[in-house]
């Protein structure tokens, strides 16, 4: 089994999403044999996107005209990106919300994996996704509430723009750890955690 584990976060070992996402790849790899491909989008200075960026397999790849070294170096990277999606049987993210949406970091990584002819395509009938058969678990992390239950909710546009975009691509039932009220004080935070973690402890492994 091949997983990849992808984690988002700037707050390093202060981060509660990246707690999680571990936490997550040791609960799903536990009596398997499994592959772990790791990928920390915040460290990797992952640039935006453009067309000299995007993988050689997207159609708008070509306006790019001619790389140098420097160039190609970046789409080649852009191309393991995707492979690596591509060949996961499982895919664990890590995706705090800041500033009510995912990090551009991540929304970077997702502009290299909505790739038409490769995980998407237009069929008679609309969008066709090509990779639903992945599983995909993701560690949401947020210091406010954001919940259905709050009146919060028409500003939280992480998980509700993760769903959409792994449902273009075909997996509908992602799975959401959800942990939030990081920043409403310590009771909130420890009572987040906690119910976090356990979440993570119920997953199927």
């Amino acid at each position: 089994m091949k997983l990849l584990h992808i984690d988002a976060s700037i707050l390093g070992a202060n981060s509660v999403s990246r707690e999680l996402t571990a936490l997550i790849v040791g609960r799903l790899s536990e009596g398997t044999q499994t592959e772990v491909t790791y990928r920390d989008l915040a460290a990797g200075n992952l640039p935006h996107l453009t067309p000299a960026t995007l993988p050689s397999a997207h159609p708008a790849a070509a306006m790019a005209g001619p790389l140098d070294a420097a160039g190609q170096a970046v789409r080649a990277e852009s191309d393991r990106m995707l492979e690596e999606f591509l060949a996961a049987d499982i895919v664990v993210i890590g995706a705090p919300m800041y500033n009510f949406t995912v990090p551009s970091q991540l929304k970077s990584w997702i502009d290299r994996i909505l790739v038409p002819g490769k995980t998407f395509q237009y069929g008679a009938n609309g969008v066709e996704g090509l990779v639903g058969g992945k599983r995909v678990v993701v560690a949401v992390a947020r210091g406010g509430f954001y919940g259905p239950d709050t009146g919060a909710i028409s500003a939280e546009h992480a998980e509700s723009y993760l769903r959409t975009a792994l449902a273009f691509v075909g997996i509908t039932t992602p799975e959401f750890v959800v942990a939030e009220g990081l920043a409403a004080g310590e009771h909130n935070k420890t009572q987040a955690l906690t119910s976090a973690r356990a979440a993570v402890q119920q997953l199927a492994a």
